[in-house]
This record gives C-alpha cells, structure tokens and sequence, in this order.
C-alpha cells in the first residue's frame, strides 16, 4: 500500500472509519502518557506538585493549541495540493512552511519566557504550589522547537492521507516519555521539572525519527533546492490558514485559562481534584479531535478537487460516528470516575473529599459531549476549506461563554458554576459552528456554480 492516500473517492464512511481509528489510538496513548505524568508525579514527588502541574495545564494547552494551528494551517495548504494533483505546489508548501515553523518557534518561545511568571500570579497559583508550576511550565517551554516540528511533520503525513505514520511515532513518544518520567523523577530526582523535562527529550527524537521517515517515504513531500525560499504568495496563503486556526486555539486556551483561574481560589486540593477529573475527561474525548483531525484532511482534499457533494457525505457519517461516540464515553466517564481518581494519589488520601470536588465537573462535561464533537467536525470542515474567520469566530463564543461563567462563579466564589464553564462553552460553539458552517457551504455552492453539488 502506497504510504500517502486520497480520500477523493470511495464511500465516505469506510475512509473517515479507517483514517480516524489510528488518529484516535494516538491520541489516546498521548493523553495517557499525559496521565502517566501525572500519576507518577502524584504518587512520587506529592498531591502538591500533582496540583502544579494541574494549574499550569491551561498554559501548556495555550502553547501546544498555538504550536498545532500554525502547523496544520500550514499543511491545509499540502492537503489542497495534493487533492489537486498538484506536485510542485505540495513541494512549495512544504518548504515554506518549515521556515514559517522555526518562526512560530522563535514567537513562542521568546513570549512564553517573558510573560510565564506574571501570568501564574495572574491566573491566582496557590502559593505553596506556585515554585514547582513555574518550575514545570518554564521547562516545557523551552522544549517548545520539540513540540512544534513533531506537530509539524505529522502534519505532513496526515496531508498525503497517511494517519498511521504519526501513530507510530506518537506511541513511541509516550513510551519514552514513561521511560525518561521514571529515570528523571525517580532516579534523579528531578521533581515535576523532570516530567517536563521528559516530555521535552520524548517529542524532540519522534520529531527527528519522523522526518528521517517522511525524507526516505514521502519523497513528494520533498523540496527542491529551488524551493527553500520564503514565498510571499504561498506564506500569505498559509498564513491565511494558519493564524486564525492558532488563534482560534489561542482564544479557546485562554478561556480555560480564565476557568483555571476561578478554580485555583478553592484551593490545591480542588485544583488537584479538577486535574485528575480533568485528565479523565480529555482521555475519554479524544475520539472528537480525531474526527476533527480527519475531516481537515478529508475536506482539504475533497475541496481542492471543488466535489461539495462529498464533502457533506463526509460530514454526514462523521456526525454519526460522534454521535455514537459520544453517548459511550459519557458512560464510561461516570461509571469509571472514582477507579480512575484512585490512579492520581497516594493511599494517604481522602478519595471521598476527592470525588466530592470531582463530580460537578464529570458529570455536566458528560451531558456536553456531542456539542463539544460538533466543534471539531464543523471547525475542522471549515478550516479543509481555506476558511479561517468563521471557526476563529468559535473560538470567540467559547472564550465569551467560559469568561462570562468564569467571572461570576469567583464573584459568588461558586465551584459549581467555575467548572461549568467547560460544558457552556461547548454547548455555545456547537451551535455557533453549525451554523457558521451552513453559511459557508452556501457560499461554497455560488464559488462552485457548476459543480455536482
């Protein structure tokens, strides 16, 4: 089987099915190898430094959403040209948004740096929990060159319709991951700068193995001498992509970073409570960024072959499928919810006052999750079309919905309503995607007059 596929042709159902399922597997073993950080530093260095790297979860959503929409912005644009049979412009792409990438590299690194400590105090990090949380975010930041190319080069992949190649290098990342997490907490004594230490050297080797893979495999995907230049035409046109998708992540990250905020004043047992649930939750929900992950591909593809007929088929089946997703792992979500909690603490702990803190949130994120699976499949489709304002605008609902809650929970210091700022603001930009976009395939139509539709 060649290593790059289209998804121009065939049932729908049957290629959504088989491009998600290794999507999903490795989005899976990445939230597990999350969770792994975060039992090992709760069993080993404390359920203060569990809470550290709790607190600082909303930044690194911040840098990891900005670093993955500026690389699958980039690679929107591969996808187009692939579906276009377009080789040179596969290979233009390509080149140019690797020079975007070490940009973006430089971006985030130099703003995270300067700005990482004002905003803990900002964001209200308990004081006893305050030296390890910098001590966690500051070093995975650092590793932020690692982030971005891993992200970026499984993009690539994921653009020539190969969603198995990232599966491969992302289950090696979080084995290794495991591995460095023991040795440097362990061993060495690292602390919870350790794990991020970890999490830095495991994606830094998948990002060399996986270009070392895509060099000797994905020869399309190699450029030219002739084109290692900063095109201004194709940066526009990445770019275009890109930055509403990074700052669409950006919005979002700063929503649950206000959410964090409100819940950081209850203190570091709810703020420990609300990271294990948390990571139960994000464990449970990886299939909708996996439809989300598949669809910008399918859709990139199927729009730069301009066929709107299949585009809705895919969003179709693709709705089903997380429909049906979605009302098993709200079950399993609750039905698991206090086994899973044991995982995060040590047998010191009063797991009762634990679940207390936890269910609130467990409970409403479940009776959320089809909204929630509606943003990536309508964010997603928009994107594979070149269309950045719309979903940009979803960010912005979910943003306004998290801090409109956010705010008024810490005026009336109500835990309830802070944790509920998750399932409001899923439920707001589900509907606001919708609709958003209906518009857009309505454009689509007048843009493609001609076409089968």
């Amino acid at each position: 089987m060649s290593a790059q596929q289209t998804l121009t042709a065939g049932k729908p159902m049957p290629m959504i099915l088989k491009f998600f399922f290794p999507l999903f597997v490795g989005n899976v073993f990445q939230q597990l190898y999350n969770m792994v950080d975060t039992i090992i530093v709760g069993h080993y260095v404390g359920t203060g430094a569990l809470a550290a790297v709790g607190s600082t979860g909303t930044i690194m959503f911040l840098v990891m959403g900005f670093a993955i929409g500026m690389t699958t912005g980039f690679t929107v644009i591969t996808a187009q040209k692939f579906g276009a049979e377009d080789i040179e412009g596969v290979k233009r792409s390509v080149a140019n948004g690797f020079i975007l990438a070490v940009i973006t590299i430089v971006f985030l690194t130099v703003v995270s740096v300067t700005f990482m400590n004002p905003l803990l105090h900002l964001m209200n990090t308990p004081a006893d929990i305050y030296e390890d949380a910098y001590s966690y975010i500051i070093t995975i930041c650092y590793g932020s060159f690692a982030l971005v190319f891993y992200n970026l080069f499984s993009a690539y992949s994921r653009a020539m319709g190969n969603s198995k190649v990232p599966l491969f290098f992302l289950v090696f990342s979080a084995i290794l991951n495991v591995i460095l997490d023991l040795v440097f907490i362990i061993n060495f004594k690292l602390g919870v700068m350790g794990a991020a230490l970890a999490t830095d050297v495991a994606q830094g080797i998948s990002a060399v193995l996986c270009l070392i893979y895509l060099i000797r495999h994905f020869k399309i995907l190699v450029p030219r001498k002739e084109h290692w230049y900063l095109s201004w035409h194709m940066t526009r046109k990445q770019l275009n992509v890109a930055v509403p998708m990074a700052l669409q992540f950006a919005i979002t990250a700063s929503g649950t970073m206000v959410m964090q905020t409100a819940i950081n004043l209850f203190g570091s047992e709810a703020v420990a409570a609300f990271t294990a649930s948390s990571k139960l939750c994000n464990l449970l929900t990886q299939g909708f960024p996996s439809v989300g992950q598949t669809m910008a591909t399918y859709v990139g593809q199927n729009y730069g072959k301009g066929d709107l007929k299949r585009i809705r088929a895919g969003v179709r089946s693709s709705m089903l499928l997380t429909v049906i997703y979605a009302l098993i792992a709200a079950a399993g979500m609750i039905i698991f919810l206090r086994p899973a909690l044991e995982m995060f603490f040590d047998s010191g702990v009063d797991m009762d006052a634990m679940v207390v803190w936890a269910k609130p949130y467990i409970y409403m994120a479940a009776a959320c999750f089809i909204p929630l699976g509606m943003i990536f499949i309508f964010r997603n489709t928009m994107q594979g079309c070149g269309r950045g304002l719309l979903p940009l605008m979803g960010g912005i609902v979910e943003f306004a919905a998290r801090l409109i809650a956010a705010v008024i929970a810490m005026q009336i210091m109500n835990y309830t309503l802070a944790v509920a700022c998750d399932p409001l603001a899923w439920v707001a930009a589900g509907i606001y995607t919708f609709v958003a976009y209906l518009f857009m395939m309505k454009k689509l139509e007048k843009q493609f007059l001609g076409t089968t539709v």
